[in-house]
């Protein structure tokens, strides 16, 4: 008897369409989003220190994958670069950091499709958010330190706004 209550709790999970969820969760949050194919949908999310984090929500035969771009590959300190994110990835909710065939910084993962619901995608695309954006800052500085001196000191040469570097003044 048990065993037929599992069974009928599992095919109402199987039931939820992915797509359908996906979209109902896009539309009840405004977010800006692109829908590839039926089953690949490109999310633009509103950050602060990173203005915006682009993410794809791409659903397989078996799984829902998340991936969002961070940064490009880091031009120094790569080591360390690394060795920061593996240190994050450890108290990360769902997600992690990866790097890609060109060394660039994505934040990925990965969700059995009977456990797509509203809530699970709520908290996959907010942690999403929250690491992409509170791990840009850090990740520039320790990635791009010298590129952020140059760009600094060419600005000053010139007269340019340094407002979007203002975080980083203390690099200088």
């Amino acid at each position: 008897m048990q065993r037929a209550s599992t069974n009928r709790s599992v095919s109402k999970l199987a039931a939820l369409d992915p797509r359908e969820v996906i979209l109902e969760f896009l539309e009840s949050h405004d977010l800006e989003y692109e829908e590839k194919d039926g089953k690949t949908f490109l999310i633009t999310l509103p950050g602060e220190k990173k203005l915006q984090t682009h993410c794809a929500l791409i659903i397989g035969d078996h799984s829902l994958s998340i991936n969002a771009f961070v940064i490009r590959k880091p031009d120094e300190n790569v080591g360390a670069v690394h060795a920061w994110c593996m240190a994050k990835n450890a108290g990360m909710y769902g997600i992690a950091f990866a790097i890609n065939e060109l060394g660039d910084i994505f934040l990925v993962g990965r969700l059995p499709l009977a456990a797509v619901t509203d809530r699970e995608i709520d908290r996959l695309v907010g942690a999403v958010l929250q690491y992409s954006d509170s791990s840009f800052n850090p990740l520039l500085e320790l990635g791009f330190a010298n590129s952020i001196r140059r760009e600094w000191a060419w600005r000053v040469s010139r007269g340019e706004s340094l407002a979007n570097l203002d975080a980083f003044k203390h690099l200088i």
